[in-house]
Formats: structure tokens, sequence, C-alpha cells
């Protein structure tokens, strides 16, 4: 099965670059914090496949978005919503048709092993005296922040918690909160508390969807890319059955073939 994957997927290859002999390349992506773990299995893959590297920098979509404006020498951007890509789009910034709506993310409450704090009561439990801090990605800029910021109002616990909420300048950041101790419990990534590592030191509850504006995320290729052609083929990559599978063993739902 995997050697027919690696054969469909330069097939894929071929047909994006005109059956034409090409050097291998880098390309650079700007990746949103929680695709951390799932593109490194990723792009580990397509390396093996296409025989091109990838150079990945993780961080908040925001600030991302504002680098990409002023310059920023990245071939992709994978985003955690899907209004920076569009804004980017619209602007100039992005390649026209490029957007790609690669995958619906969720958020989850969690908290390390070692904790007494019982996550079924979700998140009525984050009223009790015995949470003194809550890490969450900064909403300014990070829309699992947003989407934390979201469901907290849902549940109408806002007001009560505020004070004690641990801003992390990226989800990832937030994890890196509870999991060192720092905080007693975070609202993070599905993808992130899915990873081998998160796993092995916590536990998490789901979110329910319904609490919080679906976190649909977006890829473009950025137009001040010199290496396009190189961009498409991963993106096809992530497209492709083997590259949607990684990303469903991460928690992330992915959209019907486009």
């Amino acid at each position: 099965m995997r050697s027919l994957q690696r054969f469909m997927f330069c097939f894929i290859l071929l047909a994006v670059t005109g059956a034409q002999v090409v050097e291998a390349e880098e390309i650079t992506i700007a990746a949103a914090s929680d695709l951390q773990f799932a593109f490194k299995e990723l792009v580990s893959q397509y390396e093996k496949a296409s025989g091109h590297r990838v150079k990945t920098s993780f961080g908040s979509s925001g600030n991302f978005y504002a680098q990409i404006q002023h310059g920023a020498p990245f071939d992709l951007y994978f985003s955690a919503d899907s209004l920076y890509p569009k804004k980017l789009e619209e602007a100039g910034f992005a390649v026209p048709g490029s957007l790609y709506h690669y995958a619906v993310g969720r958020i989850v409450l969690w908290t390390r092993h070692d904790s007494r704090l019982d996550l079924t009561q979700g998140f009525d439990m984050l009223r009790q005296p015995a949470v003194k801090t809550i890490a969450v990605a900064n909403p300014k800029h990070a829309p699992y922040g947003r989407a934390a910021v979201a469901a907290m109002k849902h549940f109408k616990i806002d007001d009560d918690v505020k004070s004690r909420l641990v801003l992390g300048e990226n989800v990832s950041q937030a994890a890196q909160f509870v999991e060192s101790g720092a905080a007693d419990i975070g609202i993070l990534a599905l993808s992130l508390a899915l990873a081998p590592a998160m796993q092995a030191k916590g536990r998490y509850w789901e979110v329910p969807a319904q609490s919080h504006q679906p976190l649909e995320q977006a890829a473009v290729i950025v137009t001040s890319s010199k290496r396009q052609e190189q961009a498409q083929q991963f993106l096809e990559f992530v497209k492709s059955p083997q590259g949607q599978a990684i990303m469903t063993r991460y928690g992330f739902a992915v959209p019907e073939p486009q």
C-alpha cells in the first residue's frame, strides 16, 4: 500500500511539473503552531517522495500574516484560520486561486496526568478554586485563542476566569505552559493533545464544536515566492490520500477533494 501511495504521489508530481526533471530545491513554509507535530510527519514523507526539502517555521497565524505583508521570504503560508489567507489573496500577497482549505481544527481542555482536576466536568470545572491558571493562546493574533475565548463565553465562564488566564504567543506556547506546570490547565489544539509526547504527559476533554466558530484552516502560496511550482507540489501532497491520512491522525477534519 505504501509503495502504491508513493507511486501515486510521484505521478502527481510529474503532472504538476509537466513531466520535467527538476533539481531538488528547498521551500520555506510559515505554519500555524497547531501543525507542529502533524507537519513533522507530513514533511518527512513529502521529502522522501519528492526529493525536495522543506523548511518550516511555526508560530501564530496573525504574526505570520503581518510578516508576509512586510516581505518575509515564505513560499507557503498555512494559517489556523481562513481569514488571514483570504485577506492576503485579496491584497495581492498570495497567488490568486491558490487558497486551499486543508483542515478543520478542534480545541480541548488539557491537563497533566498528575493533576486532580476532573476534566469530565468540562468548562464548569474551570470555576473551581484549585484552577489558579489557565493557559490559552493570545486571541489577538492566534485563531485558537479566539476559539478558546468564544468557548468560555458560550459556557458563560469568561468573567469568572479572565483574571486567571495566562496567554501564550501561540497555542504551542500555551501548551508548554501547562505541560511544564506553569499553568494548571490549558485550552489547546486537539492536534497537540494527540501528539505522542503530550499523550504521555497528560489527558484531555474535547470541547463541543458548537461552542465556537469552526476553525477552518487554509493555506496559500505567497506571491513573492520564487518556488511557486514546488510550493504547489507540497500542496498537492497535503491533498493526497497519504497527506490527508496524516492530518486525520492528528485530529484534523479534512475537506472533501476539490
